[in-house]
């Protein structure tokens, strides 16, 4: 009989350590892949600066230093992305960020620029692509904060170490992106 209840106990902790050894793996799979839905964001933004570039560069040769900064954060949002830490895409996001805003501080002076349907196109899609980037932060930052929770907690944090599984850094929003817009009429 005693040897029945120390199976039963064996067998129980058996399927908890399955159940927690899958349930932080699976936690750390949906956080990869909510990172590589940011990199994907940012590939996506930095590709599209090349084309903004070149199109305010035609209109405002004379602006050299702000076409320099704009090339050097796009690659180094670029590398950041392909293979950079949690903490170095934020960098590397928020200088970019910095970045397109000096180029469209730039195409504000030039009225024709504004007006040219291409320009107009670039605009909308890298609206679009801030929209997705900050989706998916979000969606990174839910997926680490799950996992995070998961590891912190009991029975799971006993998991941890054979599961390989850590806590993540949270991305953290270009200090562009935190203060409110300015409104000038």
């Amino acid at each position: 009989m005693h040897w029945i209840i120390v199976a039963v106990v064996v067998v129980l902790i058996a399927v908890l350590a399955a159940v927690g050894f899958n349930k932080l793996r699976a936690a750390d799979v949906r956080a990869d892949e909510a990172l590589g839905g940011i990199d994907v964001q940012l590939t996506r933004r930095a590709d599209l600066v090349p084309n903004l570039v070149s199109t305010v560069k035609g209109y405002a040769e004379h602006e050299r230093s702000v076409f320099d900064e704009v090339t050097a954060a796009r690659t180094a949002a670029a590398s950041a992305a392909r293979d950079g830490s949690v903490e170095q895409k934020s960098a590397a996001d928020a200088r970019l960020d910095k970045a397109l805003v000096d180029v469209l501080a730039v195409a504000e002076a030039y009225p024709d620029l504004k007006a040219s349907t291409n320009f107009q196109q670039l605009q909308t899609e890298l609206a679009e692509t801030e929209d997705q980037l900050a989706f998916a932060r979000q969606y990174y930052n839910d997926a680490a904060a799950r996992l995070n929770t998961l590891v912190r907690t009991l029975p799971w944090l006993f998991f941890t170490g054979v599961a390989g599984v850590g806590q993540r850094a949270f991305y953290a929003a270009p200090s562009s992106q935190t203060a409110p817009p300015t409104v000038q009429f």
